[in-house]
């Protein structure tokens, strides 16, 4: 644990932000992407990212890709692509070059294990989230609604248990019906989420699901997904805006309860479900912090349609997919990101900071404009090599429905007007495309979907447009076969 700096006090906001525009000590996020972070270099004087695809071509002046591959075992998580990065030649020198006497400085990933924490200790990185263990625990979703119930924060009702075949299946849920949804311990966007309602649909997943010693067995509701973004700090927990959630969209991913996207607009909740998701989040961040815990989280909340509650889906101990949104609202630049007041807890310094009046003004309609964005994957069940792929920064759309590169930004705050858009490209050309590949995040001001929770027919006309400015060639079946990892996490 670093010493901190006894001689200094941030007292409040306005310090917090001038601390951070005079850091000195080198600050690495290390990812696939920038995504979870962009624009986290404007706020943070030394900061870096450090990835394994450059969705800027070269273009963006603080984002850093090695040139050349060393040889490495096949891909199978975020986690194996930053364990590659931290032994590539050229970032070790990156790093090196930038230590500020015997301080290599401090690295913040989407997600990391415990080889992740071995490799940053011996480059003398320190990592600014809790330990991998601690966060593999909160992580497990049979412990969030462990942590849930500590907390006092209401779940959608369920059972924890091991689960031996159907039979097994209907004697421990019999209290909660027919129409279920089990969650396996670890798994994100959908590709560990089963709905089940008979033995067939059971004997889809069977296999996944007895393998675990525990999962968790809910109720089917029908519901809409929300999503809200918070931080646990030493003075209390910061807790930004509800979120819609964009879910299951075939249109933008293969995987029936598969997260992909997010709205931010004002009065996008009744105030009784928005007052109630601060609460929830904050006894949930005050629980967390009675665990051990610091730093970002988020929340996945589930909003009953038929009798309107609200309960805790999921949480995700991270940055998330979810954090471009957060990170660039209106009450997000009046004040500072999220992941500041993070990074605040593993510097060297203490601060003051009243919570109370942060999230006073988080909570205010006027602070909220209006942004979303979509997650565009590869829908098909089919392996295509990308042979031209549309450049990230900002594209304008036509009323016939076709888009045009307007101008390299990377920054979604330049997107001026609503037929305009900003698109980060994930896979590019000379690269694959395989059922669940992303291919790229579009990020648009104004809405995507409707009250009802259906793509609006502008959402619909940029998700084709941005597939059509993709070429690829099928791969037949006896072709080399790609390295197939998701690049995102929610």
């Amino acid at each position: 644990m670093a010493t901190k700096n006894t001689t200094m006090t941030l007292k409040g906001v306005h310090d917090i932000r001038r601390f951070f525009y005079k850091n000195e000590e080198p600050i690495y996020f290390i990812s696939a992407t920038n995504f979870n972070l962009l624009g986290a270099d404007e706020w943070i004087k030394g900061f870096k990212y450090i990835n394994y695809i450059d969705c800027f071509d070269g273009l963006h002046p603080n984002v850093f890709c090695p040139t050349e591959e060393i040889p490495h075992d096949q891909f199978e998580s975020i986690e194996d692509i930053n364990n590659y990065l931290l032994q590539h030649p050229e970032v070790q020198n990156l790093i090196a070059s930038r230590k500020k006497g015997r301080k290599a400085g401090k690295v913040m990933f989407l997600m990391f294990n415990e080889k992740t924490e071995k490799l940053a200790k011996k480059l003398g990185l320190e990592i600014m989230f809790p330990s991998a263990k601690m966060r593999t625990a909160m992580d497990n979703k049979v412990n969030t609604n462990r942590i849930a119930e500590k907390a006092g924060v209401a779940c959608v009702p369920y059972v924890l248990s091991q689960v031996k075949d159907y039979e097994h299946l209907n004697k421990v849920s019999k209290k909660l019906g027919k129409d279920l949804v089990i969650q396996t311990p670890f798994g994100d966007s959908g590709h560990t989420t089963f709905f089940i309602s008979n033995e067939e649909e059971f004997k889809k997943h069977e296999e996944e699901i007895v393998a675990e010693k525990e999962v968790k067995i809910m109720k089917r509701i029908n519901c809409r997904g929300s999503a809200i973004e918070a931080c646990v700090t030493r003075h209390g927990t910061i807790v930004a805006p509800l979120m819609t959630e964009l879910v299951g969209f075939k249109e933008l991913t293969p995987y029936k309860g598969g997260w992909c996207g997010n709205e931010i607009y004002p009065n996008s909740f009744t105030p009784t479900l928005r007052r109630k998701a601060r609460k929830y989040t904050q006894m949930f961040g005050d629980q967390l912090r009675q665990e051990g815990y610091k730093g970002y989280f988020e929340l996945d909340f589930l909003i009953d349609q038929d009798n309107g509650e609200i309960y805790l889906g999921e949480l995700n101990p991270r940055v998330t997919g979810a954090s471009s949104i957060t990170n660039h609202a209106v009450f997000a630049l009046a004040d500072a990101p999220l992941y500041l007041f993070h990074m605040l807890e593993y510097m060297d310094v203490d601060y003051e900071l009243s919570i109370k009046a942060i999230n006073d003004r988080w909570a205010k309609q006027i602070n909220t404009d209006s942004w979303s964005q979509l997650i565009i994957k590869h829908t098909k069940k089919t392996i295509e090599y990308v042979t031209e792929a549309p450049k990230s920064g900002i594209w304008r759309i036509f009323d016939n429905g076709h888009i045009k590169f307007d101008r390299m930004d990377s920054h979604r705050r330049a997107v001026e007007s609503d037929n305009e858009g900003f698109f980060l490209r994930i896979t590019n050309k000379g690269d694959y495309l395989y059922e669940g590949a992303d291919m790229g995040i579009l990020v648009t001001r104004g809405r995507m979907m409707t009250d009802n929770f259906t793509l609006t027919q502008r959402a619909k006309t940029w998700i084709n447009a941005i597939h059509n400015n993709y070429s690829s060639t099928l791969l037949d079946d006896k072709e080399e076969q790609p390295e197939i990892i998701g690049t995102l996490a929610k």
